[in-house]
């Protein structure tokens, strides 16, 4: 498998956990204080960096730095758009299309040659 799909695919992973240990509590553990919550995305969180350190491990090796984050970022939109609207019952808006082009735009100038 080619590294820079390895390293999306582990970042696609890692971005799924860290989206709900980030957001998910606002939705599940509304009743519980912050410091369950915070006791519960730690423990998501500490699942995600089994993905995300690996990731960055194998994808350094084929890309530069800013072209890994630039990555990382189109894929927490990516995974944060459909939780955002699917789970946390969020509206669809016409901002999301405009955030994605600009981070389409982050990736043409990141790995333009």
């Amino acid at each position: 498998m080619p590294v820079i799909l390895k390293t999306a695919l582990l970042l696609l992973l890692s971005n799924v956990f860290m989206t709900f240990a980030w957001y998910a509590h606002l939705r599940n553990l509304n009743d519980r204080t912050w410091y369950v919550a915070a006791l519960v995305s730690w423990s998501i969180a500490s699942i995600e960096y089994m993905f995300q350190v690996p990731a960055n491990r194998i994808g350094y090796t084929a890309l530069t730095l800013p072209q890994l984050k630039i990555l990382q970022e189109v894929i927490t939109l990516s995974v944060f758009v459909p939780f955002a609207v699917f789970y946390m019952n969020q509206p669809v808006k016409l901002d999301y299309l405009w955030a994605g082009a600009c981070l389409m735009g982050a990736v043409y100038f990141i790995f333009r040659a």
